[in-house]
């Protein structure tokens, strides 16, 4: 099992960042998510460049004038499967997400949509 948190970021405007905990880097693999991840559905994700590992605990203001972050959720998830796409299935525990979910393309963006249970 490893590591994730969600961070609400207000800049340049209101999205969520998801940050994954690997073995395999001392970064994490993010995504913008462009919904609330509440939201039912898919959820439109841009992939972003890894961030520092700090994230995982961190709120405040970024630098270079970037706003804030606060933390909306974190726990651990689970890397059921990684496709030949890039394409992840998870399973997340966290305080608000928990069950499955695939992150993956379509196209030139990325979406994250939950499994049923």
């Amino acid at each position: 099992m490893f590591r994730f948190v969600i961070l609400e970021h207000d800049y340049p405007f209101l999205h969520w960042d998801l940050l994954l905990e690997t073995s395999t880097t001392d970064l994490l693999r993010t995504w913008r998510l462009l919904l609330d991840p509440t939201t039912a559905g898919v959820i439109p994700a841009e992939s972003l460049s890894d961030h520092r590992r700090k994230y995982l605990e961190y709120e405040g203001p970024v630098g270079g004038d970037r706003g804030s972050v606060t933390r909306w959720d974190a726990g651990s998830y689970e890397l059921l499967s990684e496709a030949d796409d890039g394409s992840l299935l998870l399973e997340f525990a966290g305080d608000r997400l928990r069950g499955s979910a695939r992150l993956g393309p379509t196209g030139q963006q990325w979406t994250l949509q939950f499994q049923e249970p």
